[in-house]
């Protein structure tokens, strides 16, 4: 009997769904018949056009996305969207960005390369709190901060300027409430598939502002006006991406369906894992609860000089990527959509073995 697989808790490129795994190595060599594998194919030939077309269909369907907004499949990741947006957006040049976490401050640090950035809010706070201009061109948010493990319960209601979220680590993990988007992206390397693609949702009426310096590739109307077509996409990611999309589509768990289905659970592995860390001794998460990510949890073992024993007993125990961000040090775990139950019930056994042992 063959062993079971580990359980990945990577912040990303991070864990994918078993049987899209399986059913992509099935494909590999032949796709459907075609003697081609998706690598090889022509992304303009009629296999990948209706591989493209079934993974925009089925994602637009997933998250409710509204006909005004187009789906772009783009490349650069969600570093390279944090240069994309103002070259898309700021036309007058002036960006408010909320700044609670890493991500955040990356994003506003790269936005002043091309726009005059003011910070609205330098930590998590109430909305009516923040510093807003009304001329700005947009207000930027993460809604879910990987590295400090803070998510936004609910989206931001901005009246000055159209809201732009980074979505990346939490994308597909619950609906999102598009009459408060002005622009979403998210990288697929979390969430999705793998490292390479990058989600635009872009609504209609924001297509039409780049800055003369923004590339012809990454103008959100020349990609849209291409259907992603514009420059050669990112092929076995949106193939990979789609069979995600359908998995989220036929998933089901406690009477529930399709993202209803993957949202009850993400709440259940969370829910229980942030109990087992607030109920210990030894870990302990220093992120509010009313802000707390339900996709990456962050957590410190009060003795540090126990890190290293932790990791190497974590690995024994087939528990991996559990070291934090070198930036914050700690632990994380991230339990994204495709983080079973049962690895998040693997994983607190192990801290509450570890803190018998070590506590």
């Amino acid at each position: 009997m063959s062993r079971p697989r580990p359980f990945n808790f990577s912040a990303g490129p991070a864990v994918l769904p078993e049987p899209v795994l399986g059913q992509v190595a099935e494909e590999m060599l032949d796709w459907h018949g075609s003697g081609m594998s998706v690598m090889e194919m022509s992304h303009r030939g009629r296999e990948f056009i209706s591989i493209y077309e079934a993974a925009e269909a089925t994602l637009r369907e997933l998250l409710a996305v509204p006909r005004e907004f187009r789906i772009l499949f783009m490349q650069g990741g969600g570093l390279g969207e944090n240069a994309v947006v103002p070259m898309n957006l700021a036309r007058t040049g002036k960006v408010d960005v909320a700044v609670t976490g890493s991500w955040s401050r990356k994003s506003a640090a790269e936005a002043r390369r091309y726009a005059d950035v003011q910070i609205a809010a330098e930590a998590f706070s109430p909305t009516a709190q923040w510093r807003l201009r009304e001329d700005a061109d947009y207000v930027h948010v993460c809604t879910n901060e990987t590295i400090d493990g803070i998510e936004f319960q609910e989206l931001p209601r901005i009246d000055t300027a159209p809201l732009v979220i980074d979505c990346s680590s939490h994308v597909l993990s619950r609906p999102i409430n598009w009459s408060r988007v002005g622009c979403a992206f998210a990288g697929a390397q979390k969430n999705i598939g793998p490292a390479g693609l990058t989600l635009v949702f872009v609504r209609e009426d924001l297509l039409d502002r780049a800055l003369p310096i923004c590339p012809s590739a990454f103008n959100y109307k020349v990609v849209a006006e291409h259907q992603s077509m514009f420059n050669t996409p990112p092929t076995f990611a949106i193939y990979v991406a789609g069979l995600v999309f359908q998995w989220i589509k036929n998933f089901s768990y406690a009477g529930k369906t399709g993202l209803a289905a993957i949202e009850q659970r993400n709440v259940e592995k969370a829910t229980l894992l942030y109990a087992a860390l607030d109920g210990s001794s030894l870990y302990e998460n220093r992120v509010a609860a009313e802000c707390r990510s339900r996709m990456n949890v962050p957590f410190y073992l009060k003795d540090e000089r126990l890190n290293d024993a932790f990791l190497a007993g974590a690995r024994e125990a087939q528990l991996l990527q559990l070291k934090g961000h070198k930036s914050v040090g700690g632990m994380r775990a991230s339990i994204y959509n495709a983080m079973p139950l049962e690895g998040v019930q693997a994983l607190i056994s192990y801290l509450q073995d570890f803190e018998k042992r070590h506590g």
